[in-house]
């Protein structure tokens, strides 16, 4: 199964800057080419800072979804809630946000 983190809140994906520590722990790429605003703006980098932590865009990522995991709710960053689904590996998909909730969907051939 293959492990992908949607984010069930109306917001913005992002993480608090326990998880993007945490991702830097673990040698996740993103986490370690973003600047850690936090270091230099220690007052500003709690999960309810909405600037910080924007890496995780590749939801697929498997240190990613066990962070959110390993952290529950304190993964969450500024407004977020941070989900981790399991679907089939040979599943081809896409993420969707439907009224605002992000939702995974098997991608499926249109035609216009």
């Amino acid at each position: 199964m293959r492990k992908i983190v949607i984010n069930k809140s109306y917001e913005q994906f992002c993480l608090s800057h326990k998880a993007f520590l945490r991702l830097r722990e673990l040698g996740q790429r993103e986490a370690l080419q973003e600047i850690d605003l936090g270091a230099y703006w220690p007052a500003a980098s709690t999960p309810q800072e909405p600037k910080f932590n924007q890496c995780g865009k590749l939801r697929d990522d498997q240190m990613l979804a066990q962070v959110v995991e390993e952290l529950g709710v304190a993964a969450n960053g500024f407004c977020a809630e941070l989900k981790v689904v399991a679907i089939p590996d040979d599943v081809r998909w896409e993420i969707r946000s439907i009224d605002g909730q992000e939702q995974i969907s098997e991608v499926h051939r249109t035609w216009a």
